[in-house]
């Protein structure tokens, strides 16, 4: 079971979260396809509440902020920064749009959300005591973030002048794509792609046991399918919409994968 205490590496996808109308109804929701179990919600820092699964966290829900009422309901992916008010000035200067600036909350971190020079929104975080997601590429958990963005060289620039991104093109028919690492590290954080059909998003994907359970799960407490699940590589891919609108994926194993191309 994958578990990180630490905070992570400057430009790592390091959290989500997700404003909702009906908290209490997307509790269910979540708890039912993911078994979230949920901590927090004091006032004084808008109700927000940590999910949590076998006691780690892995996201976050909250009451839309004051006067966002009516905002469009989507998860949003906080990059890792080591110092929020430096990013800020140095994602202003590579032509970021600031949505709201950093901010403390409390003893737990600095945040602040953006919108890249392409249209994807998305926040940073900069940890204190709270240092993201500890439970990762686990059933219940984010498994991947991907930036699809409304012009592909343009979000490249961006990303690595601010977070010294590299990239590893994956070669693929008509679809511009590429792995992004950060240094140090070898493995990938993230990925990064041409948004077609939809606007520019960072979007987001679960790890779940199975599926197809989990479509099943989604369609009785208020999600909708849409996209039913294929094959992947990787493993079995679904793609959902939650109570709020809100799109995100789940992925289930690639033994589970293997298992249903044999069917």
């Amino acid at each position: 079971m994958p578990i990180r205490e630490e905070a992570w590496a400057q430009g790592t996808p390091a959290w989500v979260d997700l404003s909702v109308t009906d908290i209490e109804r997307s509790k269910k929701f979540y708890n039912a396809l993911l078994g979230w179990e949920f901590e927090g919600g004091e006032e004084e820092f808008g109700g927000y509440l940590n999910a949590t699964v076998k006691g780690q966290a892995v996201a976050g829900l909250a009451p839309p902020m004051e006067g966002m009422e009516e905002a469009v309901h989507a998860w949003t992916t906080y990059l890792a920064v080591d110092d929020s008010a430096a990013t800020e000035a140095a994602l202003s200067a590579a032509g970021a749009q600031v949505l709201f600036g950093s901010m403390q909350v409390g003893p737990m971190g600095t945040m602040a959300i953006y919108v890249d020079p392409t249209g994807a929104v998305f926040g940073t975080w900069q940890s204190g005591t709270h240092t993201g997601y500890n439970l990762y590429n686990e059933p219940g958990a984010v498994l991947w973030n991907e930036a699809m963005v409304g012009d592909f060289d343009v979000a490249r620039e961006f990303y690595s002048s601010v977070f010294s991104y590299v990239y590893q093109d994956v070669p693929m028919e008509n679809v511009k794509y590429a792995m992004v690492g950060v240094p140090g590290h070898d493995d990938p954080v993230a990925g990064i792609g041409l948004s077609e059909g939809m606007p520019p998003h960072w979007a987001l994907t679960f790890a779940v046991a199975d599926a197809e359970a989990a479509l099943e799960s989604a369609t009785a407490h208020g999600g909708e399918v849409v996209a039913p699940v294929a094959a992947t590589e990787f493993g079995q891919l679904a793609v959902l919409r939650g109570p709020d609108g809100e799109m995100f994926a789940v992925m289930g194993s690639a033994t589970e994968s293997a298992t249903a191309s044999k069917n």
